[in-house]
């Protein structure tokens, strides 16, 4: 059944392979399950919209996974993006301060947005409106994609996902704050009581490294998986022996029952159109518009990035069921609004389970099995480190960035775009606005090179919506 389903033989995989696959990536995405809520009710964790939105993680995941593994048959995972989430934050404490409104009712207002959101996608998608949007993307700048990619890969594992000293994080910080700094003595001076923690960190991701590089250079599958596991046992040994605490302390008081009542009170269908009408016609067309040029790019992103790597693109770049692919992360941002929880869109981190060796959609039906399986076993998730995820994720990223030995240097058309994103997409943490700088890039040199007739009207109108929102938008 699973090869009539997914053509495992006619991708040269198998079922081991891709369930390993949806393993490791799930592996890296998993903090998504505990972060979302975090972020979504300013980190009241335990609290009935908490759970709410716990649950609603898990569920329009899946749902949107099931859609990516059925209907595309691509190895791409979903949840609700970072930065979306952190922004519909935004956007709930904004409506608190404009209308008076509750939080609770603010967010059951903001929710009502990307639905509209959701469904302005699936028509696009349907439509191919979307896909035709990422035929537009000259091929030079999609070529940059993947690399810019794995540079924010890189990011996320050094930065914001290693990091124990800053709580803002920012670009690379673990290198900044600990290798950045000119002694051991003057980063311990600088860190404080956190720098024990540092070091921990920062040894672990590196053994995790190392540990799946040497594997993946023998041959060894399910290298990445095996790493992370490695690291995940060097860090537990080492915060008992070392820093005294326990690293299994959270299993002794957690709950495994999945708390339906407090979603069904406070997020399952709890669309606030009310309360949506209070805040004004003109906000909620340009939150529904900002909400879907995010997402579109950081979307199209994500999967032609991903696709590159894996091989998936065809002669031209373009990747075969990429209106399903697209469709699906639409299914699941409606699926989101209805349960509780922000955009859902295609995850970067899928580039660890293409990498472990997942080419099907049954990679992506593992991992969204595997965050139903959350809604019972979050706890058990919770223990990994976020020290082993980042190994996998610079891993993952060293990988990625290879890719610019497909870009053309000797054409500044190309090379200034790239160049450009590969700084943007790791520093804004926005693959669409990356996208976004190198279409503008990309159309502006060849508008007063003479070269007007190769771009095409719809990357003219790209540039232009670009330009728009990052000059004129207030």
């Amino acid at each position: 059944m699973l090869e009539k389903v997914f053509k495992l033989k006619e991708n040269n995989t198998s079922v081991k392979t891709e369930i390993i696959a949806g393993l490791t990536t799930f592996m890296t995405m998993a903090y998504i399950i505990a972060l979302n809520p975090n972020l979504l009710t300013n980190f009241d964790a335990g609290s009935p919209l908490w759970n709410g939105v716990f649950l609603a993680t898990c569920i329009a995941s899946a749902i949107g996974m099931a859609v990516m593994a059925f209907g595309a048959n691509k190895p791409f995972a979903m949840a609700p993006g970072m930065g979306l989430n952190s922004f519909f934050a935004i956007v709930v404490a904004n409506i608190v301060s404009i209308t008076g409104m509750t939080y609770l009712a603010s967010f059951q207002a903001a929710l009502c947005i990307i639905l509209i959101e959701g469904l302005v996608f699936v028509v696009l998608s349907v439509l191919n409106v979307r896909e035709k949007i990422v035929d537009a993307i000259p091929l030079g700048v999609r070529l940059g994609i993947a690399p810019a990619i794995g540079l924010m890969l890189m990011n996320i594992g050094v930065g914001s996902n290693a990091g124990v000293y800053s709580e803002t994080g920012g670009p690379f910080y673990a290198m900044r704050d600990f290798f950045g700094a000119l002694t051991p003595s003057l980063a311990k001076s600088n860190m404080g009581s956190g720098y024990g923690l540092m070091v921990l960190t920062v040894v672990t991701m590196f053994i995790g490294l190392f540990v799946i590089i040497v594997l993946a250079q023998k041959g060894v599958k399910g290298a990445v998986i095996l790493g992370m596991l490695a690291a995940s046992v060097v860090y537990w040994v080492g915060e008992a022996v070392f820093l005294g605490t326990n690293p299994f302390a959270s299993l002794a008081t957690a709950s495994f029952l999945p708390p339906f009542k407090d979603m069904a009170e406070n997020t399952l269908f709890k669309l606030n159109f009310k309360g949506l009408m209070d805040i004004g016609w003109f906000t909620v067309i340009t939150l529904v518009v900002t909400f879907c040029i995010i997402d579109m790019f950081d979307t199209i992103g994500t999967l032609v990035g991903t696709a590159s790597r894996a091989g998936m693109l065809d002669k031209n770049g373009k990747m075969p069921q990429m209106k399903e692919a697209l469709l699906a992360d639409a299914v699941g941002t409606v699926a989101g609004s209805l349960t509780g929880t922000s955009t859902v869109t295609t995850f970067v981190e899928s580039a660890s389970g293409v990498e472990a060796g997942g080419r099907t959609g049954l990679t992506a039906l593992t991992t969204g099995i595997l965050f139903l399986a959350c809604i019972f076993l979050a706890p058990i998730a919770a223990i990994i480190p976020a020290a082993a995820t980042s190994s996998a994720l610079i891993y993952v990223g060293v990988l990625m960035v290879t890719g610019l030995k497909n870009v053309n240097f000797n054409d500044l058309s190309q090379a200034a775009p790239v160049a450009l994103m590969l700084i943007a997409m790791p520093i804004s943490g926005s693959i669409g606005h990356a996208i976004g700088i190198g279409l503008i890039v990309y159309t502006v040199i060849k508008l007063f090179t003479g070269k007007a007739k190769d771009v095409s009207v719809l990357t003219y109108v790209l540039s232009a919506i670009f330009l728009i929102k990052f000059f004129l938008v207030a």
